[in-house]
């Protein structure tokens, strides 16, 4: 008995440390942006980004934490020991990571190292992890659909009207005229600055929801498939240990996303923002854990994609009059603008062209959209990450965890 209650508390700190690294990864994919563009700080980031993943793992993560705990495998093979096992493969993949400052993709971490138990003992259940695989094929090239289409036909229009501009000085000041102070605009500040900084805040909340609908199963799902812990109780322990990764770990993230991998136009991060956000959440309500990264990225390519191809219209790319299309075609909108992790002010007003009478000129392809070398630290870690939790839990429970 003695030696269970030590096993189980040893699973309990595994999955704070899951929970923990996961909260390193995401917190810098959600608030990245708004951190970059100086809208909230690092601090300010992890405190909201705790709220909205325990809101968001209380309200739809449920429904994944069903799908990990007892849907890919039998919950009997939950035992304690396996579950331990389970969440330090999670755990340790996602920390090498986190090492390295990049944010991986916790739910195909969590979903490989599961894979490699049912692997190893032969009841993988195919059917629901088909599934799995199929939307993690599909939701990417949805996002890039979603996204290319604005970018071609609605992009320029909002550059036009939702420009966030960014001044000096402080965004909000007391007003002490009164009998009580009351918050007004700083001497700088326009209306138009101030919801555009209340925009990018929104939006990151709403990525740190469907970050914990999605993420929050992850840190927990063995240990509530084995009847360790009750669902409600593994909510607020996965979400919490998010959280205390979100205000410690994740300042590296923030820097990466913020500012190293992207010069992108800050409207741009934002459409790829609820473009992703809104497909991880649906998929996490319908069960399905699936990769925050790896649709937010396809969404960013989609949207340079959409913009690039302004310069023909279709007929014209059906007559083999293609354009030359690269992702680095967001910058054209960059001039002036607030940038992820760059400078920016007021962009000049303009009238966008129709679609097939733009010119290539106004679209550089040389613009580089991503750093290189970080980019490809990026991608390499994205597809190694998942890799290391399905063989290693696959080779443990082959040969010496034998189930």
């Amino acid at each position: 008995m003695a030696a269970f209650s030590l096993l189980l508390v040893v699973g309990l700190l595994i999955a704070v440390f899951v929970g923990f690294n996961i909260g390193g990864s995401n917190t810098g994919v959600a608030f990245g942006p708004a951190v970059g563009s100086n809208a909230v700080s690092k601090l300010g980031a992890g405190v909201l980004m705790s709220v909205f993943v325990l809101l968001g793992g209380w309200t739809v993560g449920r429904n994944v934490v069903t799908t990990l705990s007892e849907g890919i495998v039998p919950p009997e093979l939950f035992t304690l020991e396996t579950s331990v096992a389970v969440l330090f493969f999670v755990g340790f993949a996602l920390f090498l990571s986190n090492v390295a400052g990049v944010p991986a993709s916790t739910s195909m971490t969590a979903v490989g190292a599961i894979v490699g138990l049912g692997l190893a003992s032969g009841n993988l259940n195919e059917a629901v992890m088909l599934e799995i695989i199929v939307w993690w094929i599909v939701s990417p090239l949805v996002a890039f659909w979603i996204s290319g289409v604005i970018g071609r036909y609605f992009y320029p229009r909002l550059v036009e009207w939702f420009a966030v501009t960014q001044t000096e000085g402080s965004l909000l000041v007391l007003d002490r005229s009164g009998t009580l102070p009351r918050p007004t605009l700083g001497p700088d500040t326009t209306r138009q600055e101030l919801a555009g900084t209340v925009l990018v805040i929104v939006i990151a909340c709403y990525q740190a929801f469907s970050a914990g609908a999605s993420n929050v199963a992850n840190a927990v799902a063995p240990l509530v498939g084995n009847g360790s812990i009750g669902l409600n109780v593994g909510v607020l322990l996965g979400a919490g240990a998010i959280g205390l990764g979100a205000l410690t770990i994740a300042r590296r993230t923030l820097d990466t996303v913020g500012n190293d991998l992207t010069e992108m136009p800050l409207l741009a991060a934002l459409v790829v923002a609820v473009v992703s956000a809104t497909l991880v959440t649906f998929l996490s309500w319908i069960e399905i854990p699936v990769s925050f990264v790896v649709i937010a990225t396809m969404s960013i390519v989609g949207l340079g994609w959409g913009r690039a191809t302004r310069t023909a219209t279709l007929s014209e790319a059906a007559g083999g009059n293609a354009p030359n299309v690269s992702v680095g075609a967001l910058a054209a909108d960059a001039e002036g603008a607030p940038t992820v992790g760059g400078e920016g002010g007021t962009p000049p007003p303009h009238e966008h062209e129709p679609i097939g009478e733009e010119s290539p000129d106004e679209i550089p392809s040389t613009a580089d959209l991503f750093e290189p070398g970080t980019t490809a630290r990026v991608i390499a870690l994205q597809n190694l990450v998942p890799a290391i939790a399905t063989v290693a839990a696959y080779l443990v429970f082959q040969f010496v965890l034998v189930v």
